[in-house]
């Protein structure tokens, strides 16, 4: 999958346009549609281009920011004051900032790549079930833009079409959005294969649109709509086409990559030659940078900036129950850095093959970093390399068959059938070595299993960057989690649920309206 990224300069230039100022000249050399969409070969050139947009900056490193740093699990010790008001306090003092803005902006870059698809590969002669998959990948992927939209921003514009220079879409509703993203997921999830060769693996798959599809109706809490979306996995054809693999750590490792467990992450690679993140530029599409530059952000000092970091109760939460052998929960050591790692403490526990011990950290709670400090790992690449870099090839496990499992079981809670629920939580504990629930705590009433499942959310998928979604769609949401974080004692329900709408665009299109409680 990793040679999507070599698509062509031609098909992504292309597709970038629609994003630009009609100010801009035109190049008579570039390519138009009046000589482009005409091949099958076009047609995949335009669908890979899709992909492409994960490894630009917004999304490979910015959205990170929002999903993880902005959440009770995470805060930002950075010496940047704007990162630390704008993600970890909620006091917003940019609405055009460019941590968030590129989020913004490369949502819009992907659903315009995507629109140009579904706009011409149907006139395009070539295989029908070809065709039928590459309209799918791009309805999944227009999708996946959107559903970020609609969690982070809610209340967005739609645009279903080729982008214009003079189009000024109106805002549309959450619910709308939602109503968007599961339209297309719902017709994207036939046309896609439920596999694919060696060689494009990574692609979207008709297990990433119904699993993305019951994500959505869950944050709408549409909770049959969600059931019947996650039952393809466990009564449809796709029972039996994932699993858990056993050992929790490789669903992290640029060495396990796309494994059973993979239901869809984003694909990244190394480029040796990388100078840029822009996949819009024409004249340097060789140095493009095909991965991610996330890790830096979140590594401990001195390896990194540490602008984002875990908090400390995330790391009790596995400290609350042993194993069936009475061992510590395997997960814990693979999901943060901190002084205890490895069990035996700071002298064992290795920090990019250096002790913790040895790194000198400060026993003063207020120096930074301290031995209190903790740092997700996920993201990291702390065991293969001593350093870190602005060009991980790691990929980003976006959906894994955990995640899919304690939704389903959640929805089936929801709907009032709890001890059917029961095992698809075990299977998530009996991988890291717990107890079954049913066995420890049978008969729970909903609102005790639900209790649980948070702990299990926790526990399982921290620093993944799924907790807002989390606590959007829990409605724990608000300044009573400034007891564990303090920068929710600035949290005002009803506005910070949604971030602003970046003011340029507004500033660009009058039909566009704020999000309600910005001014």
């Amino acid at each position: 999958m990793k040679n999507i990224f070599l698509a062509s300069a031609i098909a992504t230039t292309l597709l970038a346009a629609g994003c630009k100022s009609k100010l801009d000249i035109a190049n008579p050399n570039a390519p138009t549609i009046d000589n482009y969409w005409k091949t099958a070969k076009d047609a995949q050139d335009g669908v890979n281009t899709l992909y492409s947009t994960y490894h630009r900056v917004g999304l490979c490193r910015n959205q990170f920011f929002i999903s993880m740093v902005r959440t009770d699990e995470g805060y930002s010790t950075s010496p940047n004051p704007t990162l630390v008001n704008n993600f970890d306090r909620f006091i917003i003092t940019d609405y055009n900032l460019w941590e968030t803005r590129t989020v913004w902006q490369d949502c819009y870059i992907g659903i315009n790549r995507a629109n140009q698809v579904l706009d011409n590969v149907p006139s395009i002669e070539m295989d029908e079930a070809t065709k039928q998959q590459l309209l799918g990948e791009a309805k999944f992927m227009r999708a996946l833009f959107y559903y970020n939209l609609a969690q982070w921003w809610g209340n967005v514009p739609l645009q279903l079409k080729t982008s214009l220079p003079d189009d000024h879409p109106a805002t549309s509703t959450q619910a709308q959005v939602w109503a968007q993203v599961e339209k297309d997921l719902t017709e994207a999830a036939p046309a896609l294969p439920i596999a694919y060769n060696d060689s494009n693996k990574g692609r979207a798959t008709r297990g990433a649109a119904y699993a993305l599809l019951g994500k959505a109706f869950m944050q709408e809490r549409k909770y049959q709509d969600a059931a019947n979306a996650f039952q393809w996995f466990f009564t449809g054809e796709g029972n039996g086409v994932y699993s858990l693999v056993a050992n929790y750590r490789d669903n992290f490792v640029i060495t396990k990559e796309n494994n059973t467990e993979s239901v869809f992450e984003y694909q990244f690679a190394v480029n040796p030659t990388d100078n840029h993140d822009d996949d819009t530029d024409p004249n340097n599409q060789d140095r493009l940078n095909y991965g991610t530059s996330i890790p830096p952000f979140f590594a401990p000092r001195p390896i990194g900036f540490t602008d984002g970091q875990a908090r400390r109760w995330v790391v009790h939460e596995f400290l609350t129950e042993r194993t069936i052998t009475n061992q510590r929960d395997p997960r814990l050591a693979a999901s943060f850095i901190y002084d205890s790692t490895d069990e035996r403490g700071p002298d064992y526990t290795l920090v990019y093959g250096k002790t913790f011990s040895s790194l000198g950290y400060s026993s003063d709670p207020s120096a930074v970093p301290n031995t209190h400090d903790v740092y997700f790992r996920k993201l990291l690449n702390d065991f293969t390399d001593n350093g870190e870099s602005f060009h991980s090839g790691n990929n980003y496990r976006y959906i894994r068959f955990a995640d899919v499992l304690l939704l389903y079981a959640e929805a089936l809670n929801a709907l009032s059938r709890s001890a059917e629920a029961y095992k698809y939580v075990d299977m998530v504990r009996e991988r890291a070595g717990l107890q079954k629930l049913s066995v420890v705590k049978p008969g729970l009433s909903g609102t005790a299993f639900l209790a649980q499942l948070k702990h299990e959310r926790i526990t399982e998928l921290s620093g993944e960057g799924h907790r807002w979604e989390d606590l959007a769609r829990w409605g724990d949401l608000g300044p009573q989690l400034a007891q564990r974080d303090a920068g929710f004692a600035n949290f005002q329900i009803g506005k910070h649920e949604l971030l602003p709408i970046p003011q340029q665009d507004l500033d660009v299109n009058p039909n566009l309206q704020q999000n309600p409680g910005w001014k």
